[in-house]
């Protein structure tokens, strides 16, 4: 089976889960990134205060949020983004957590996705002084990105499961996660309903 996998990232417009005003998706087919997307998201009311740290971070502003989707009416595009691949992201509890509140607040049923998180990944590949984004992407060659642009943040995410399973020789992000000892995470109903312990949206250690 090839390295096929859905990087993802989101930046929120404050400290709550269910603010994200902007993701950025990376798909890769058999290690080589085949497609990218992003797009700004509209926050639902009550979780849509712009705090002026988060701007200082990734620049968004609530002017440039007017008239994009609703988590609502932009989820069905990100789950069929996805189509069924399992998700990586860096620091993976807090993007499937926007996953899961954002959903939720919304009234809706959470979608089903497995994860990896690259951080952990990172963790058991590389020996460095910190694992943050930038310093993980550099060791995976992927540099001079412009961080907290939730695309760019994708991209650099994906360099480095890429990069990362060719350093463990392994085909799949499957095999990557045994040959790191990450766990897979889950969430949505599938989750629930197998082995909450064991799938729970923080098994990421």
């Amino acid at each position: 089976m090839p390295l096929n996998f859905t990087a993802i990232d989101f930046e929120t417009a404050n400290s709550s889960s269910a603010s994200a005003c902007s993701v950025g998706l990376v798909k890769v087919r058999d290690g080589k990134v085949v497609d990218r997307a992003s797009w700004f998201i509209q926050p639902a009311p009550g979780h849509d205060d712009f705090l002026e740290w988060n701007i200082k971070i990734h620049g968004i502003t609530p002017a440039d949020v007017v008239g994009a989707p609703t988590w609502s009416q932009q989820l069905p595009d990100l789950v069929a983004f996805a189509d069924g691949d399992h998700l990586v992201a860096h620091n993976a509890g807090f993007d499937l957590g926007v996953i899961s509140k954002a959903t939720t607040v919304a009234g809706l049923t959470v979608p089903d996705f497995n994860y990896v998180c690259s951080l952990q990944v990172a963790r058991r590949t590389y020996h460095l002084d910190s694992y943050r984004l930038p310093v993980a992407a550099m060791a995976a060659g992927f540099e001079d990105f412009a961080h907290h642009d939730a695309l760019a943040d994708s991209e650099a995410c994906a360099a480095i499961m890429i990069h990362s399973a060719k350093r463990h020789e392994v085909d799949t992000i499957e095999q990557l996660a045994h040959v790191t000892r990450v766990k897979i995470g889950a969430i949505g109903p599938v989750a629930i309903k197998e082995n909450a312990s064991t799938h729970g949206p923080m098994a990421l250690s």
